[in-house]
């Protein structure tokens, strides 16, 4: 079993509140626009972290995570990507890739809007956890949180934080 923090749009900031579910949680997974690696590393000096660079990301962050993150953990397959679109409208990028090879779990960040949708066609679970920075258009900062457990998604929680 591993209890997963979900976050993405972070932009640069991070705080107690963010580092609060963050030690709560086995993992953290970022679903890019980082904005400043110090952001990771606060987050990987607490717990182990996979993520994504987005497209405000730097040559850093680049550098140091992919594109895609893709794997399997507790018999339940991921795909993590920035731009990613969303059931019904994904990204051409990785249209046919994900039409060929469906996870169980995508997601996805960008929008800054918190999304959880099942994509009957392909039986995959899409979510967005919003975003959990302070940069952007978004009122109420969100991240989302869930446990892995033998190839299931359980206990699948929206978590607010502090208003911009």
């Amino acid at each position: 079993m591993k209890k997963i923090l979900l976050l993405s749009d972070t932009h640069g900031y991070i705080d107690e509140q963010i580092l609060k579910f963050v030690n709560q949680a086995d993992e953290v997974w970022h679903a890019g626009d980082i904005g400043n690696l110090k952001v990771t590393d606060e987050i990987k000096k607490l717990k182990p972290l996979r993520a994504v660079y987005g497209n405000i990301d730097d040559k850093n962050a680049r550098a140091e995570f992919p594109l895609d993150n893709e794997f399997t953990i507790e018999e339940v397959s991921v795909w993590i990507t920035h731009i990613g679109g969303y059931p019904n409208k994904y990204n051409l990028r990785i249209r046919e890739k994900i039409q060929q090879n469906p996870p169980k779990i995508f997601i996805a960040g960008h929008s800054h809007i918190l999304k959880v949708q099942y994509d009957n066609k392909l039986g995959v679970l899409h979510l967005n956890p919003g975003a959990a920075g302070k940069h952007g258009f978004h009122k109420v900062r969100t991240m989302l949180r869930f446990t892995l457990e033998k190839g299931e998604i359980k206990n699948l929680e929206i978590i607010e934080l502090a208003k911009r």
